[in-house]
């Protein structure tokens, strides 16, 4: 029988998500790749409990996490019902909707019939009555964005979540879901979007709208599919992601200029005592714009060298500078 670590909440920082009530862990649990039927159920269980152990608090999902769709929410349910029966109320359990899930027209996208319908399958899926925070996972273009916000808050009147977020969405669409969603009376607790040192696409108005709004984040990707660690330091290594048939990340995206770059980024880790992936993921949380980063483990390992990065978040201003030269390209030796 699973006992929790007494100490689980000692040393993880926990952060508040905008201006809710809502506490987040630095780090959060993302269930993305690793929780499919291609991964034992054991080795599931023990990444999970490790996270618990280590004070990670939110586990992340969608309903197409697997492979196949649906096996991240199983997987999780499983642990719900045995491991952590008895500790609901210390979890913050997200799902997300808007990606194809089945056929037919009423498979993905925005529409009230979609996402409401799709809650209710992760829910079975979860054993849940609730959960905690329910997404728009994309922007849907043919769909009012009134019909989308209207089926978060319906979710919520219903008892189906408890908060609502956003995922991909750019500034001014995040305005406007905001917007309806405060007329609405559901406010707009947190929006996920892509963000590490290689893809700064957020610093582009999407923070300071969030900022203005009282809207927390959550970065998902922070470690770019692995490249920011120290896998790729010599090039593409065999059994990695690149090297492999993964429509996110291909051996022509690891580039020579983009190797030298990793190597200048791991010097400035090394002289913290940080690994490569630790200095990326401290930096994506850096100044507390960032509510939370989602990290992926597909070992307990894994997890435990992520979780570290909490241990040092803070940055010199020389350190900062030196690492935007080296993203900027301007770095020398």
């Amino acid at each position: 029988m699973y006992l929790p670590s007494a100490d689980r909440y000692q040393t993880m920082p926990y952060r508040r998500a905008g201006r809710s009530g809502l506490l987040l862990p630095a780090l959060s649990l993302g269930l993305w790749h690793n929780f499919g039927s291609d991964r034992t159920p054991e080795t599931q269980g023990r990444i999970l409990r490790r996270a618990f152990d280590l004070g990670i608090t939110h586990f992340d999902l969608a309903n197409n996490y697997g492979p196949p769709p649906g096996a991240a929410e199983s997987a999780m349910g499983r642990a719900l019902r045995t491991d952590f029966a008895g500790l609901r109320d210390e979890l913050v359990i997200s799902t997300k909707a808007g990606y194809l899930m089945w056929d037919g027209p009423y498979g993905e996208w925005g529409s009230r019939k979609n996402l409401l319908s799709s809650l209710d399958r992760s829910l079975t899926r979860l054993g849940l009555d609730h959960v905690d925070i329910f997404y728009s996972h994309r922007p849907d273009p043919d769909t009012p964005l009134e019909e989308t916000m209207g089926a978060l808050d319906s979710a919520v009147r219903q008892g189906k979540a408890l908060y609502v977020g956003i995922s991909n969405y750019s500034p001014e669409q995040t305005r406007q879901a905001a917007r309806i969603l405060d007329e609405l009376g559901t406010p707009l607790l947190i929006h996920q979007p892509r963000y590490s040192m290689l893809d700064r696409g957020v610093e582009d108005g999407l923070l300071t709208a969030l900022d203005e709004l009282g809207t927390g984040s959550i970065a998902y990707s922070p470690l770019e599919q692995g490249i920011l660690s120290d896998r790729y330091l010599r090039g593409i290594p065999e059994g990695s992601r690149a090297a492999g048939s993964s429509p996110f990340l291909t051996p022509e995206a690891v580039t020579s200029e983009l190797v030298d770059r990793l190597r200048a980024l791991d010097e400035v880790a090394s002289a913290r005592g940080q690994s490569l992936a630790q200095l990326a993921l401290a930096w994506v949380l850096r100044g507390g714009r960032v509510t939370s980063a989602v990290v992926g483990a597909s070992s307990v390992a894994q997890l435990e060298n992520s979780v570290e990065t909490v241990r040092h978040l803070d940055f010199a201003d020389e350190e900062l500078a030196r690492i935007e030269e080296i993203l900027k390209g301007r770095a020398t030796g």
